[in-house]
């Protein structure tokens, strides 16, 4: 007969649990980072990110050169751009810390309002299914048919280009998503054990849904919260870049790669190269963040 090792299987059982945390612990310190850049990014860099300056064009400083700038600029002299300036004369790095600001906020205030709404309307439609929910959960699928980038544009077209009506296009595209998730997870929690004792101590239904469906519901819809948050600003740079986003000079990564995307070809690619890594940084992080977070719920 076979003889199994206890020890090689643990090792092995063990491995995925390590990758996924190294993923989770990735992804969280991305979040972390782009988090504290929101709150003093603008503050980090050595120009006004809303100002320009005559140093139009500028090329990063080499390796090398950086140790004279830097020791030039602490004895008194000009502040280096470290990342180059675009041809408007913006100062890159100065825009790029204080960027997360503005897309950040935008994703958080977008994702709480598709968040909130779509766990309160995925209740009804999972808990008290009647034509009205039905009703809502046609709309939604109707909705969700339309490419999320499309109908953003098309609202903030709409209603006109603001910080505002960007965060309620956003969340508008992604309430739906909270909707099927809390539906699907409500169905599944509706008929349980403990909500039949609820039921029989004489509780209301619309008091059983809020005390005790809902708070049971929320998993999936939180662990979706890190991606939607993430595709949030990846969407908010969408926008920007052709035009339906934020307003010239806020510094945001999106407006800052629409900004410098024709002076590539002049080779000046510093001006896009560097926002388009942040947004890839941040994207990632958000996404591995929420696949770490999904796998551990499933563990």
């Amino acid at each position: 007969m076979a003889t199994v090792d206890v020890d090689t299987e643990t090792a092995s059982a063990a491995r995925p649990r390590r990758r996924v945390d190294a993923l989770f612990v990735l992804g969280l310190a991305i979040v972390v980072v782009v988090a504290i850049l929101a709150v003093i990014g603008p503050w980090i860099g050595a120009y006004d990110p809303t100002l320009t300056t005559p140093d139009v064009s500028a090329p990063p400083p080499s390796l090398t050169e950086l140790p004279g700038l830097m020791s030039t600029w602490l004895a008194g002299g000009p502040a280096p751009h470290f990342l180059g300036t675009d041809t408007s004369g913006f100062d890159i790095f100065s825009r790029l810390m204080a960027a997360p600001r503005t897309d950040l906020v935008i994703a958080l205030s977008a994702n709480g309002l598709s968040l909130v709404f779509g766990l309160l309307l995925g209740l009804l439609a999972g808990y008290f299914r009647n034509f009205v929910t039905e009703l809502l959960m046609r709309v939604s699928d109707v909705l969700q048919s339309f490419p999320v980038f499309i109908s953003a544009m098309v609202l903030v077209a709409l209603a006109g280009r603001s910080t505002a009506n960007i965060v309620i296009a956003l969340a508008f595209v992604y309430t739906p998503i909270y909707i099927r998730l809390t539906r699907a997870e409500v169905l599944n929690q509706k008929n349980r054990g403990f909500i039949e004792a609820a039921r029989a101590l004489g509780n209301r239904e619309l008091t059983i849904a809020l005390r005790h469906v809902l708070p049971n519901s929320l998993a999936p819809a939180l662990i979706q919260s890190s991606v939607t948050i993430g595709f949030a600003i990846l969407l908010t740079a969408g926008l920007s870049f052709v035009g339906a986003g934020v307003r010239p000079p806020t510094p945001e990564w999106g407006l800052m790669i629409a900004s410098g995307a024709n002076e590539i070809i002049l080779g000046e690619w510093w001006s896009s190269v560097f926002p388009g890594i942040a947004i890839s940084i941040t994207v990632f992080g958000f996404a591995v963040l929420g696949d770490a977070l999904e796998r551990r719920n499933e563990a």
